[in-house]
């Protein structure tokens, strides 16, 4: 493979020959950026966003069709939500809620709940709980794959506020490679990854230096990027909901109704005309 960016938009699969064991890197720089960009995080909130976006982004890994996987972490204090999603393009998006009057040296992640989505286009949604403790992205990730499919898992997340990087290290299900010490010696080889290492070296120049002697596989890598799903055409079923009354009476007080993407800020406005056009029955009537 030719050395590449560690910065660049990038998702990339290993394995370890002779092993069940599997690993991917993601690197985000612009996928990331594009959230910032959208909005003004504090710090504290950028960093675990980027966490967040290069979990969600490994995890994407395992999406084989179609779809949406969504990382949502619920939070008791005074930060209430953190969310990433990524399709199978690697399509990321991103959003966090919090008390925007406290101080950013204030800002507490108490422990909660991660919910792990899995939306397929076509097929029955997936949804695993897990606890977190402490905002540890990481450390929940790693109980969820062994308590609800008992998978040994490490994942190392690191942000700085301009860019952020996983890796993850995971044994295959129903295998057992030819070499049954491999696990403890991988993973244990894992751990001692440096922070500027997972940021700023190139995968294979990062490989290298962590399993210079083990037969380590690595394959083509796919593209991150920032894209949010939403348009005109969603917000307008949603809006169907709450039936034509409800919106001819807002459109009757307001003159529009106006509404923004939570996570772009993508701005969507409707006048009576539009919304009148959401039900067609009523043009009969």
């Amino acid at each position: 493979m030719s050395a590449q960016q560690a910065s660049a938009d990038t998702l990339q699969r290993f394995s370890f020959d002779k092993t069940a064991i599997r690993g991917e890197l993601a690197h985000l720089n612009d996928s990331y950026q594009g959230v910032l960009k959208r909005h003004k995080y504090p710090e504290p909130i950028a960093i675990a966003i980027g966490e967040l976006m290069a979990a969600t982004a490994l995890l994407s890994s395992n999406l084989k069709f179609p779809g949406r996987l969504t990382l949502q972490i619920r939070l008791t204090g005074n930060v209430t939500l953190l969310q990433a999603e990524s399709s199978e393009k690697g399509q990321l998006r991103a959003i966090a809620r919090y008390d925007e009057n406290v101080e950013a040296e204030a800002l507490e992640f108490k422990d909660g709940q991660m919910i792990i989505t899995i939306e397929p286009e076509v097929g029955q949604r997936y949804q695993g709980i897990t606890a977190i403790q402490g905002g540890n992205i990481a450390g929940a990730i790693e109980d969820y794959f062994m308590q609800s499919e008992q998978l040994g898992s490490r994942f190392w997340l690191k942000c700085d506020g301009t860019i952020a990087a996983g890796f993850m290290l995971q044994q295959m299900p129903s295998a057992t490679g030819d070499d049954p010490d491999a696990w403890d010696r991988i993973s244990h080889l894992g751990s001692t990854i440096k922070d500027e290492e997972l940021l700023l070296l190139p995968n294979d120049t990062l490989l290298h230096r962590l399993y210079h002697e083990e037969d380590v596989r690595i394959y083509p890598a796919s593209d991150l990027s920032f894209f949010c799903t939403c348009s005109k055409d969603r917000i307008a079923t949603a809006l169907h909901q709450l039936g034509h009354a409800e919106l001819k009476s807002i459109i009757a007080e307001q003159g529009k109704i106006a509404i923004n993407c939570d996570f772009c800020q993508q701005a969507y406005a409707f006048d009576g005309v539009q919304i009148d056009e959401l039900f067609p029955e009523h043009k009969l009537q």
